[in-house]
């Protein structure tokens, strides 16, 4: 649950409201943006509790995909994880500390911030599980605690709160329709990534079929209601025109309530809440990494693990990865390309539970998604309707995510082409006996 909570919580609920105010100023849409996002990340969470129960072996999508479709439809989910589907979002909550770092400390480098924090995650989670463990769970428990004691605080201590509105009015139906509507739940729906990272550590978990499904929807729902709390106080505290574009949203709050030196003690405090979201992606994503190594002769050196069964090599090449993602890319491109091709591996893995259920009835499932077929259905026609609005609105972002969606299949078709050929295998099929 630690895993799950903490990859959720972090950059985007820190930082995605001001992208979202440049069309939106309405405190009720605003709010629904979230209410949404976080019953969409909830369904999806009943959904894969399911598969997760019935499938139980880690690598999340990566295993769903090759057991419901095809080997390669798996490779390519892990294709996806391994190129930006983690180290992408690792990059984004470094980028984030460090930007939220700089505020308080204008002389140091946000970039080199970003960096480092990265380094030091890298050499506790090659290490041991124990240490891994030790440092997930503690900055998990600070992160929820500074979060509650944040919100109280800002309420509290508020000389004047702003004059929003938090209750429907006249053109909110419009909006909530609108393409702004669907742009924003772009960065909603990032901010709610990770609600599926305890899939990607099946394998690890105590009893996962009794426990993955109490892990997924209990994780979702407590970040759900901060989530609401959080976008709720920067509202109340916090002019929106001050907010607008802004990345460190956080520090802006806490300055209009405790001032500058109450709000350079609160950015820091707020930066390295964000060091448990970047642990929790290094600690999971190398798992798939692991996955595909075990299953692919061409990837072993990917499934190597160090005396204490930690695959340090995977976790090395991610969090490599995420520093030339640090280096290269903007902070809303990374989260918009990341957002939209993530979102089309979680699109089809709950589509792949009315595959499952028609393809596998007699399969035994230790836990059944309530209200079936709702939760599904709700998933896909959100997630749907947002994929949709990415490719017209920032058609770059969608066609990169697509063009690493197509260079993983053409990497999968090299890979059976090139293990046939050292095999001497022939005829239909010899790739999917090989994978």
């Amino acid at each position: 649950m630690a895993v799950v909570i903490a990859n959720m919580i972090g950059t985007g609920v820190f930082t995605s409201l001001g992208f979202q105010l440049a069309d939106i100023q309405s405190g009720f849409v605003l709010m629904m943006l979230w209410v949404v996002g976080g019953l969409t990340a909830l369904c999806g969470a009943f959904t894969y509790a399911e598969l997760g129960a019935a499938l139980p072996r880690s690598g999340g999508e990566y295993n769903f995909l090759s057991q419901i479709y095809h080997p390669g439809a798996g490779f390519v989910s892990g294709w996806i994880s391994a190129t930006i589907g983690f180290a992408a979002p690792t990059a984004l909550a470094a980028i984030t500390f460090g930007t939220y770092l700089a505020s308080v400390f204008p002389s140091l480098s946000p970039t080199w911030l970003a960096c480092g924090l990265v380094f030091f995650l890298t050499v506790v989670h090659t290490s041991s599980r124990r240490n891994s463990g030790a440092l997930q769970r503690l900055f998990t428990s600070l992160k929820i605690l500074l979060i509650l004691a944040f919100c109280l605080l800002c309420w509290i201590l508020v000389d004047q709160p702003q004059s929003v509105n938090f209750l429907p009015a006249r053109g909110d139906g419009a909006l909530l329709t609108s393409s702004a509507f669907a742009v924003s739940l772009i960065y909603v729906n990032y901010a709610y990534t990770g609600w599926n990272a305890a899939t990607y550590l099946t394998g690890e978990l105590d009893r996962p079929q009794q426990n993955l499904s109490k892990v997924l929807i209990l994780g979702t729902s407590i970040v759900l209601v901060c989530y609401v709390l959080l976008n709720f106080t920067f509202l109340y505290v916090a002019p929106m025109d001050a907010m607008v574009g802004k990345l460190e949203i956080g520090y802006i709050t806490a300055k209009h309530v405790l001032g500058d030196s109450g709000a350079g003690v609160m950015g820091v405090l707020l930066a390295f809440l964000l060091v448990s979201t970047a642990s929790a992606m290094i600690l999971a994503g190398p798992r798939v990494l692991q996955v595909i190594g075990q299953d692919f002769p061409a990837f072993r050196f990917l499934a190597r693990t160090n005396k204490h069964d930690v695959p340090h090599i995977a976790i090395t090449m991610q969090s490599l990865l995420s520093v030339v993602f640090i280096l290269s890319a903007s902070f809303e491109s990374i989260l918009v390309f990341a957002g939209f091709t993530l979102g089309i591996n979680t699109f089809f893995t709950v589509l792949g539970t009315f595959v499952l259920r028609r393809t596998q009835p007699e399969l035994e499932r230790p836990y059944r998604t309530p209200l079936y077929p709702l939760p599904p259905l709700i998933f896909l026609a959100f997630t749907g309707w947002t994929l949709g609005y990415i490719l017209l609105q920032r058609p770059e972002e969608g066609l990169l995510g697509l063009g690493i969606i197509l260079s993983g299949t053409l990497f999968y078709l090299g890979t059976v082409w090139s293990g046939k050929r050292r095999a001497g295998i022939s005829g239909p099929g010899a790739g999917k006996r090989l994978s």
